[in-house]
């Protein structure tokens, strides 16, 4: 009887090790249970976030999904005490095992399973957790996390026989999520502490090991006193293993959690609006018409150019990875490197928060004081303010959510008249209030918006780039994606035909308001802000330099309007809208500042404009260039001519609308540009460059209508040139950038750019200054 119980017991030992030999090996082999191949195993999906650095190396920011903001950490940037609090709180016999630890498994399976000692603590290693990470689902029952357990065994045994110990100890860091949006040690470090890993001491090592456990409920946000005594108890660990001397751990338990939370957002840090901007257009897909709405002509036009020119536009889905998927900048773990300069654009930064949020904005509130139409324009109908504001609510994304619901037109009324909390922006931070949805968007349009871009014109690098004054707030991109009226800014381009239709700043032609036949329109008479020297011949650099309306009109009369839109295109304009009229000489055409910017870098690189770069290169995550970019050129003009715009130019700086950049604002560099005012003050532009910069700014309200009543404070001169004045004064502070205000613009010695030739048997000075009316020296100046 006796041999008979054992040969039973025999059989079904013998039976049950063969029947887990089956079992392990159909898991081995992927018949039962998911199981990744070598190439996955040897090549895990890595997850990572994007990050997007400056040209002098700083990190701006990452692109991710919102429950995978991952970027990689090496090895040697995690500091000793990460390492040695993990290994003496998940699994001290790491470096002793293959993966599975045998002793911490029997010791799991006695405490927990016979004896029910829930605390006992689990048998899983670092290598399973890894596993787990990797390649498990979140269960749904107790069941099915038992029924997961031998598939992650096989796993982990697998990966040790492919990484090192410390490839296994990067990649676990690497994938785990320690809650708000932390994936990996690398953004946990920034989230919690503001810091980089390497320099985590050893109670936020413990902090961030202990949240492994359970990061839900050791969440040091919501239950910091449970997180002190969870790290407390990952310290008691670390001692326990030999890391730590009982002194060191009773004083590192008695320090203060030492939180500095920051939840990592690509809405904040710097350049958060190109960040924005690259974002959309590297992920770009091929334009489809039929994706677009029918009024949309202008923006299919522009993609389809983009997708067919422009190797940026669209790139992650005119390239694949290495699993020959397009590439996908929220998860493949990229470094975007930009042309700005970190510095540039906290100098752009905090002159666009200086001049627009610090000194327009209150001068466009007080205006705003008694205007019944407010922030709508006081000299509008009241019936046309109410109607500008219906609109607005019916674009907004709240109107656009309620129909979408089947509410009716009463029940959306009532709601938007309904106050409600909220958290509104003010120019001091975010605050609590209380106000109806109506009344909120009223209170947002009430907000001036701005646009400030730089480039150097010689390589066409972005060095800055602000597209609004709060990101958060105000995300609509001013500097790309709006498009405004240009006023007067467009008259360098005007005068640029006529130069290269063999006009120079000399040619004279008469200061008076006239009346133009304009076929399809009428009449035209177009008005201008000042009669100085009305009724005179005058020379092309004077009209240029007071932004003279009679003189762009008079000159557009005898060229050819045609041309005109032609010359346009080639500066890089690519409105398809323009209208080929005489008006056309007074900027009535909606451009974008980035066009305007890169419009304008052709006059002082010779007549050859340089589109705007913002991406120098793509690495992925391993530092392997996957491509490089270099800015598209086009001659635009002459050389000949660019050196008389040049001169032409600087007149507006020295004596024109642009002079207060010298008289108030004191910048002493050789410097030319143009400032621009639309009707009712709607716009105000400046465009400017230096030899080696080139720069705009762009400061309006949120619609037409919204604008300041006050010519002294709307005018371009006022609202928009001071934003660059600030930027240049704290660029040529900084001896780092390179930038001096003793360089001059490159035009040969001897240039005349009035065409004559002075000296031998010509003309003298002083004959050709009596034949024109004009003293040649003041074009030097």
């Amino acid at each position: 009887m006796r041999k008979k119980v054992f040969r039973i017991l025999w059989t079904c030992f013998i039976l049950g090790v063969l029947a887990l030999g089956i079992i392990f090996s159909c898991i081995f082999t992927g018949v039962i249970g998911y199981m990744p191949d070598i190439q996955q195993l040897q090549n895990p999906v890595n997850k990572f976030a994007t990050q997007v650095f400056s040209a002098d190396g700083k990190q701006l920011g990452t692109w991710s999904y919102s429950s995978a903001n991952r970027v990689f950490a090496d090895f040697n940037e995690l500091p000793p005490a990460l390492v040695q609090a993990l290994i003496a709180t998940e699994d001290v016999r790491f470096y002793e095992h293959s993966g599975i630890d045998f002793m911490a498994l029997m010791r799991a399976v006695v405490k927990r399973g016979v004896l029910g000692q829930k605390s006992a603590g689990g048998g899983s290693t670092i290598t399973q957790q890894l596993a787990k990470q990797l390649y498990s689902e979140k269960a749904a029952s107790t069941m099915e996390r038992v029924l997961q357990k031998p598939i992650e065994w096989v796993i982990a045994l697998k990966l040790e026989r492919f990484y090192t110990k410390e490839e296994i100890i990067v990649m676990y860091f690497n994938y785990f999520d320690f809650l708000h949006n932390a994936v990996g040690i690398k953004t946990a470090a920034q989230t919690y502490f503001s810091k980089e890993p390497a320099a985590l001491d050893t109670c936020q090592c413990a902090l961030l090991v202990g949240m492994c456990k359970n990061p839900s409920y050791f969440n040091p946000v919501r239950r910091p006193e449970r997180c002190i005594d969870r790290r407390n108890t990952v310290l008691m660990q670390m001692e326990k293993a030999g890391f730590l001397t009982e002194e060191q751990r009773e004083e590192l338990r008695e320090r203060p959690l030492g939180l500095n939370f920051h939840r990592v957002s690509h809405k904040e840090g710097h350049a958060t609006y190109l960040r924005d901007y690259l974002r959309q257009i590297l992920m770009a897909k091929k334009p489809v018409r039929s994706d677009y709405a029918s009024w949309q002509h202008q923006k299919y036009y522009e993609d389809s150019l983009a997708w067919e020119q422009d190797p940026i536009y669209g790139w992650c889905n005119k390239n694949y990875n290495r699993e020959g998927r397009p590439y996908n900048i929220y998860t493949d773990g990229l470094k975007v490197y930009t042309t700005i300069d970190s510095r540039m654009q906290e100098y752009a930064e905090q002159a666009v928060d200086k001049h627009v949020t610090g000194e327009l904005q209150p001068l466009f509130d007080k205006e705003q004081r008694g205007n019944r139409n407010a922030p709508y324009a006081s000299a509008i109908s009241s019936d046309k303010a109410k109607a500008d504001l219906a609109r607005a609510k019916r674009q907004s994304p709240r109107y656009t959510e309620m129909k979408k619901a089947g509410h009716t037109d009463e029940e959306i009324e009532k709601a938007f008249n309904t106050p409600i909390e909220m958290v509104v922006y003010t120019t001091k931070g975010d605050k609590d209030t209380v106000m109806t949805p109506l009344d909120s968007i009223r209170y947002y349009k009430s907000f001036l918006r701005t646009g400030f871009m730089c480039m150097d014109s010689e390589t066409g690098h972005v060095k800055a780039y602000v597209g609004g004054v709060d990101y958060n707030h105000f995300q609509y991109d001013m500097c790309t994606l709006g498009k405004n009226q240009v006023g007067s800014t467009i008259k360098p381009y005007l005068y640029s035909l006529a130069m290269e239709s063999g006009w120079s700043p000399c040619d004279v032609a008469p200061n008076e308001q006239r009346t133009y036949y304009v076929p399809g329109s009428g009449n035209w008479t177009p008005r201008n802000g000042s009669r100085a020297r009305y009724g005179e011949m005058v020379t092309l650099k004077w009209g240029l330099a007071t932004s003279n309306n009679w003189i762009s009109a008079y000159l557009l009369s005898q060229l050819s309007p045609d041309l005109f839109v032609k010359l346009l295109h080639d500066f890089g304009i690519l409105n398809q809208d323009i209208h080929a009229s005489l008006s056309l000489c007074l900027g009535p055409c909606d451009i974008s500042l980035a066009e305007m910017v890169g419009a304008y870098s052709a006059f002082p690189q010779k007549g050859v404009r340089r589109n705007p770069l913002y991406v120098t290169r793509i690495e992925d995550g391993d530092g392997n260039v996957l491509a490089q970019f270099q800015s598209r050129v086009k001659e635009v003009i002459s050389e000949e001519s660019a050196y008389k715009m040049i001169i032409m130019m600087k007149g507006v700086i020295d004596s024109g609308t642009g002079q207060r950049m010298r008289n108030r604002y004191h910048i002493t560099a050789p410097m030319a540009g143009k400032t621009g005012t639309t009707n009712d003050n709607s716009d105000g532009w400046f465009v400017g460059y230096t030899p080696r910069l080139c720069y705009g700014a762009w400061v309006g309200g949120d619609e037409h209508d919204i604008h300041f009543a006050s010519m002294a404070y709307g005018q371009g001169a006022n609202s928009a040139l001071p934003i660059a004045a600030y930027f240049l004064q704290k660029v040529y502070a900084d001896n780092r950038l390179g930038y001096t205000q003793s360089e001059d613009f490159d035009i040969p010695s001897g240039f005349d750019p009035c065409g004559y030739t002075l000296g031998g048997d010509d003309e003298s000075e002083e004959e050709v200054e009596e034949e024109s009316g004009f003293d040649i020296g003041d074009l030097f100046e």
